[in-house]
């Protein structure tokens, strides 16, 4: 079972976060070959704590055809249980899979920053890390024919009156909500005026921008690229490092933010160590499969491959981070 330890960390989380860098923890990890194992399972089944299309969803399914592509499966059921930044898929799985052999969780930031937010009670301690697989970053974008045409120009909006921007993105506490409430501190104003609208997908954030109900659109590139190809949509940041498909990060402008999403699988309390090792074997074989290399290339994710003991780590660094967050931005359900 996976309990996620309280470390003596918080200041530097903290600095982490609202500071110039994304913690040190995000950095990939390199992958050591697949092992030559023998098949998981005739059937597999891969619950995804979201509703079809999102990131999760694409994630799971791409996961799942890998699986299958590379002979660790024959067959991948899909069960999609959205709501509440995946906390009620969540629930739902620990309850009905806890000691299924031959099902995997669909997981990760969002998650991670629903279960600080809403302090569920059933949290990340009723399921167990399997594999961390992609890593996204965040884009900032506006309607085509917004006046706000760079991250300047939103900083002067937020720093006059937050509370009439405002900010589409997904769930609740997720990474995205995270975000916008770490870009408001950054460029001066008040978190606690966050003026937050939370979608449960990625096509409602653009129609929320393009409708003018949200000024501003956070989520991956994925979710936008249409739009922006399209013209609909006009990207004004990213929160990487460096720059990327062409947009200018924030950072580059001026407000010394960055953050990236990561997503995950995960496996039930019960199912034993041997098995789940077994898992990280079997999905770490599909990673190597053209089928998942393609969906991340057309998806414009990172591989950012991490198990055992320092994916452990990892949650363990993420969860208390995004506690932390919560408390600092006085977030509320």
């Amino acid at each position: 079972m996976y309990h996620p330890q309280r470390r003596h960390i918080l200041g530097a989380t903290a600095a982490a976060w609202l500071g110039s860098t994304w913690p040190a923890a995000m950095a990939q990890t390199a992958a050591v070959k697949p092992k030559n194992a023998s098949k998981l399972a005739q059937k597999l089944r891969i619950v995804i704590p979201a509703n079809p299309g999102g990131g999760w969803d694409q994630t799971g399914r791409a996961l799942g055809s890998a699986m299958v592509s590379s002979g660790v499966v024959d067959e991948v059921e899909y069960e999609n249980k959205g709501g509440k930044g995946g906390t009620l898929g969540l629930a739902y799985y620990a309850e009905k899979y806890p000691n299924d052999p031959n099902s995997l969780l669909m997981g990760g930031a969002v998650m991670v920053g629903a279960v600080a937010l809403q302090k569920p009670a059933v949290d990340l301690g009723h399921i167990q890390p399997v594999a961390r697989l992609t890593s996204d970053f965040e884009v900032l974008v506006v309607a085509s024919h917004s006046p706000i045409k760079t991250v300047a120009d939103l900083a002067s909006a937020m720093q006059k009156n937050l509370k009439t921007v405002p900010i589409a993105g997904g769930s609740a506490g997720g990474v995205d909500h995270m975000f916008a409430g770490v870009l408001a501190r950054a460029v001066g104003a008040n978190p606690q005026d966050l003026n937050y609208l939370p979608f449960a997908g990625g096509a409602d954030v653009v129609s929320a921008v393009l409708s003018d109900k949200a000024m501003v659109g956070i989520s991956g590139f994925s979710e936008f690229s249409t739009q922006l190809a399209e013209g609909k949509l006009r990207a004004i940041g990213l929160s990487s490092r460096r720059s990327m498909f062409g947009i200018p990060t924030i950072r580059e402008q001026g407000v010394q933010v960055e953050m990236a999403n990561w997503r995950g699988v995960f496996t039930g309390t019960g199912v034993a160590a041997a098995r789940r090792e077994e898992m990280v074997d079997a999905v770490q074989r599909a990673t190597v499969q053209d089928v998942w290399k393609n969906t991340l290339k057309q998806n414009h994710w990172a591989a950012s491959w991490l198990a055992g003991a320092d994916l452990n780590s990892f949650i363990d660094f993420d969860l208390t981070t995004a506690r932390v967050m919560v408390h600092l931005l006085k977030f509320k359900t």
